[in-house]
């Protein structure tokens, strides 16, 4: 029996098309991972080799298939960093509803330059399932065409574990500290001697676990004060003014900001600093 699929494309995108459906309206079903695995490593790449060479001789099937799944992860990659650059972000949906767009619009251009070919040129794909079919060809051939299925069936099953059971990211707590306007730039860098310094100070709690978190601030060494604690469930961000007051003048006074973390348990504490030179408030009016 001869199975014919023509450029298989049509395939493809009812492929595509059906897992965007599938996580649209039911993510948690196995299906997603069924369909997901071939749609990033080789449907992409498949209809990008389809649309460059049409032609039957332009290349094996072995040869286009090889291609197909290095092309895919070229295109994931440069849609990704692509969608890293708009307010869209790297994000399950709109990196699924890119990868099936592209499919669609390169399966496209295939069907136009297919479509100046005589029928017997075109590309097509057609499979026997009778078992002698496999076995008449050459003894090179059949070595290369196993050892392609072997490293196929491979990769589709280590990714496939890797998809269904990620491994969890080391657990930690984001800590960072804003100038005026919410900018990394701008830091407070000269005050006088008693006069106030204020940041934004920004805590993201990455450690799987509620926890409860206390700022504490030294000048020179020295304690001028704390903040906190402030409380925060499993991803949860939080925002807010710190100041500090230097109380005796010198250049390049280093302003800490120590975060502790309660309990602390698989969480150090973490530190950043300031350099600010402290005039004397009296030097500074003048007499």
């Amino acid at each position: 029996m001869i199975v014919r699929l023509g450029d298989g494309l049509w395939l493809a995108n009812a492929v595509s098309w059906l897992l965007v459906l599938v996580v649209l309206v039911l993510p948690d079903t196995p299906l997603r991972l069924f369909l997901g695995i071939p749609f990033v490593l080789f449907l992409p790449g498949y209809a990008c080799v389809t649309a460059l060479a049409p032609r039957k001789e332009a290349m094996s099937g072995i040869e286009r298939v090889a291609l197909s799944f290095g092309l895919s992860i070229a295109l994931v990659t440069l849609i990704g960093l692509g969608l890293n650059y708009t307010p869209l972000g790297i994000r399950p949906v709109p990196v699924l509803l890119s990868l099936a767009g592209a499919v669609l619009v390169l399966s496209g251009v295939a069907w136009a330059r297919r479509r100046r070919l005589a029928q017997e040129e075109r590309f097509s794909i057609s499979f026997s399932l009778r078992p002698p079919a496999f076995w008449s060809g050459r003894p090179l051939d059949r070595a290369l065409t196993v050892v392609l299925a072997l490293v196929i069936v491979v990769s589709l099953g280590v990714t496939g574990y890797a998809l269904a059971r990620p491994k969890a990211g080391e657990p930690f707590t984001e800590f960072y500290i804003l100038g005026p306007g919410g900018k990394a730039a701008d830091y407070p860098s000269q005050l006088a001697v008693g006069a106030k310094g204020t940041v934004t100070a920004g805590i993201i709690n990455q450690l799987g676990r509620p926890a409860a978190y206390t700022i504490e601030l030294l000048i020179n060494g020295a304690a001028s004060g704390d903040v906190g604690p402030v409380r925060l469930d499993p991803g949860q961000k939080w925002e807010g003014e710190v100041s500090f007051v230097p109380q005796t003048a010198g250049a390049d006074q280093k302003v800490e900001f120590i975060l502790h973390t309660d309990p602390p348990a698989d969480a150090p504490s973490q530190s950043l600093h300031l350099w600010v030179d402290v005039t004397d408030q009296a030097a500074a009016t003048g007499p």
